[in-house]
């Protein structure tokens, strides 16, 4: 199994984030506070050196599978929660770049006057260069979700390590709110993932990670400090990859 000393290795990081964690205590959109302390979490990781990419999702916005469910037709639905995420990028890179960070956001969905579309490539020498890469529009294409997105564009870059970003610091076997007595799991397989099925991640996100080897790390993003905790190894996480012999 992957070692607290592995992660730490870590040196190119995609992290994704949920849009409904930039509603900090609202109800919808994005809590200024919050974003201003995920930039003082994104500052304090590529301090450590790292090369940091993210992924953001909308559903602080739109979630296309909610709409889908009121009878909007879900490729639609999809393409309208594609567009929650740029907003989404746009405002954190803002934050990023006030606060004197340099920032890029990347479309799957072209929009020359908006943001840089996606290629890996220029992705990879922006990170090189100290810049943070923002991915929205998910891959593009209606029936993929962001975990997928985040999975397909850590590939895309070849990044040591995907961190998913959560309200709790890990994987449970059942819900840690609703069951005090909830097991956290320090350490997973991709395998343990599927067949318990623990909804880290869909199947298609785990799966991509599973053939490329880029373990996955999920913790707390409303632990401060938790993020950098994680890059330096401690036992912020829990961590999935295959076990090694």
């Amino acid at each position: 199994m992957v070692s607290a000393m592995d992660v730490a290795r870590a040196k190119r990081v995609l992290l994704k984030l949920s849009g409904e964690a930039l509603m900090g205590e609202q109800a919808y959109g994005i809590a200024p506070e919050f974003l201003s302390y995920l930039v003082e979490e994104v500052q304090s990781a590529i301090a450590l050196d790292i090369e940091l990419a993210l992924v953001i999702g909308g559903g602080n916005i739109f979630r296309g599978i909610s709409g889908s469910a009121n009878g909007m037709g879900r490729t639609r639905a999809d393409q309208m929660g594609m567009l929650a995420t740029v907003i989404n990028g746009l405002a954190l890179q803002s934050a990023l770049m006030l606060s004197g960070t340099e920032a890029v956001v990347q479309t799957a969905l072209e929009m020359p006057r908006v943001a840089e579309p996606f290629d890996h490539d220029s992705a990879k020498s922006h990170m090189k260069q100290g810049r943070v890469v923002i991915f929205v529009a998910g891959t593009g294409n209606p029936f993929f979700t962001t975990d997928t997105a985040a999975a397909l564009r850590a590939c895309e870059i070849e990044a040591d390590l995907l961190l998913k970003a959560t309200k709790v610091d890990g994987v449970y076997d059942s819900d840690p709110v609703k069951n005090p007595k909830a097991k956290r799991f320090e350490t997973l397989t991709y395998h343990e993932v599927l067949t318990k099925n623990l909804k880290v991640m869909d199947m298609t996100a785990i799966t991509l990670c599973r053939e490329n080897h880029i373990p996955i790390g999920v913790f707390s993003i409303f632990e401060r400090g938790a993020l950098t905790a994680v890059l330096r190894g401690e036992p912020k996480a829990t961590i999935i990859e295959e076990r090694k012999e």
